[in-house]
């Protein structure tokens, strides 16, 4: 007996159980809306990677538009205050945490 497949989200490319996809770009040049578009195809969850997008409020110039995600879940924006300091040890742990969570849940998380 065979096991299934893996997912694909571009034709010939496919998607390992497992893995965590990475999408890398520059400010504002669509990696959101590609992230979006993959997690709806693949079932999978957004794990933010920006160091501005974690602080409550700070929406203009991060680039953070969060109606952009609908229904797709999304972990580690909104989630501090904008004095509250966030390094990058406290990113690891909780990076590690949605990690484990998006793939108890069986699904892919994409870090963006």
């Amino acid at each position: 007996m065979s096991a299934d497949p893996p997912a694909s989200f571009a034709p010939g490319i496919p998607v390992p159980p497992g893995d965590l996809l990475v999408i890398l770009g520059p400010t504002a040049s669509g990696k959101t809306a590609a992230a979006v578009r993959i997690a709806r195809r693949l079932g999978g969850e957004i794990i933010s990677a920006d160091s501005r997008q974690v602080y409550r409020g700070m929406d203009l110039g991060t680039g953070k538009d969060l109606g952009e995600y609908g229904e797709v879940p999304h972990h580690l924006i909104d989630i501090v205050d904008p004095d509250h300091e966030f390094s990058v040890f406290e990113f690891q742990r909780r990076f590690a945490v949605a990690y484990r969570e998006v793939r108890q849940r069986g699904r892919i998380p994409l870090l963006v």
